[in-house]
């Protein structure tokens, strides 16, 4: 599918879900879990090495962003989604690919979900924050921002998306997501990156990059649903994960220290991590598509 094409799926409870196929149509299916704020259409980029590997890859939009309509924050209630996606799409066994505050999501799917969940793999993915040493995700905050971190795992689901939300909304306003001039759209979603990040995003096309943002920005509800899910208690035990894990890292990613890989590592029975040295946040994934995908076939 190219990116413009709009397929929704309704849930049982009369939600819709926005995806995105590529890849081998007739492989297995891995399901791909965006980060945070991002889109489905970040799994473009790994549309060719799927076809190599010859699986299929289904992205789906979170509630809130895109066309996916909204819902309460909860990491399970995301897991029953898939699921009953992967009803509708005549898929009974998959595995599951988390991109960052993604990760959670795959994790919470394999453990929602044990006979239908293959294998799951995760990409620079924070652990539970709260019950982290120190209890943050990154090692550059300042002492203000570890406070604000460290404060949110007594937060009601209220208070966390009303704390997130001034700083998020500037960035927005900033981000001009509504922008229809597709080139300076994607220059100013390149500009925020780590610069070997924004030199792997750059060789999509001005369109690609604009459509994602406009999805992964043009409401609210995604991201700010994903804050208040992730960075205070989780709603699952990631130990409960019974199938084949694969937590992949990177040493020079400033966006989630390597320790959340290791403490994921200690508590997940079946647990493979592996840190690449000197890759940046995004790059531990666009430089490995295929990889990963073989993985996890």
């Amino acid at each position: 599918m190219a990116h413009g094409d709009r397929e929704l799926v309704t849930l049982p409870d009369g939600r819709r879900l926005h995806l995105w196929h590529g890849g081998a149509p007739d492989g297995p299916t891995v399901w791909f879990l965006p980060g945070c704020p991002d889109s489905r259409l970040a799994a473009l980029p790994g549309a060719a090495a799927a076809r190599r590997v010859g699986v299929r890859v289904v992205a789906v939009n979170r509630p809130g962003y895109g066309l996916s309509d909204t819902a309460e924050p909860g990491h399970l209630s995301v897991a029953d989604d898939i699921a009953a996606v992967a009803d509708r799409l005549g898929i009974e066994v998959f595995s599951v690919l988390g991109m960052s505050l993604g990760g959670p999501y795959a994790l919470a799917c394999a453990a929602r979900h044990p006979s239908r969940v293959r294998s799951v793999g995760v990409v620079a993915c924070p652990a539970p924050t709260p019950e982290l040493d120190p209890p943050w995700h990154r090692d550059d905050l300042s002492p203000e921002q570890q406070k604000f971190f460290a404060g949110l795992a007594l937060a009601s689901v209220e208070e966390c998306v009303e704390q997130f939300r001034p700083g998020f909304e500037e960035y927005v306003e900033r981000m001009a997501p509504l922008d229809q001039d597709d080139l300076a759209l994607a220059r100013r979603s390149l500009d925020v990156l780590d610069p070997q990040d924004a030199r792997l995003l750059e060789r999509l096309a001005p369109s690609d990059l604009a459509a994602s943002c406009r999805e992964a920005l043009g409401r609210t509800d995604g991201y700010l649903r994903d804050a208040a899910a992730t960075f205070r208690r989780w709603d699952f035990d990631p130990a409960r994960v019974e199938c084949p894990t694969w937590l992949w890292y990177g040493s020079g990613d400033a966006n989630v220290s390597p320790r959340n890989g290791q403490w994921l590592a200690d508590r997940i029975p079946r647990a493979n991590l592996v840190l690449r040295e000197g890759t940046s946040h995004l790059s531990t994934l666009h430089e490995h598509w295929e990889e990963i995908l073989a993985r996890l076939s």
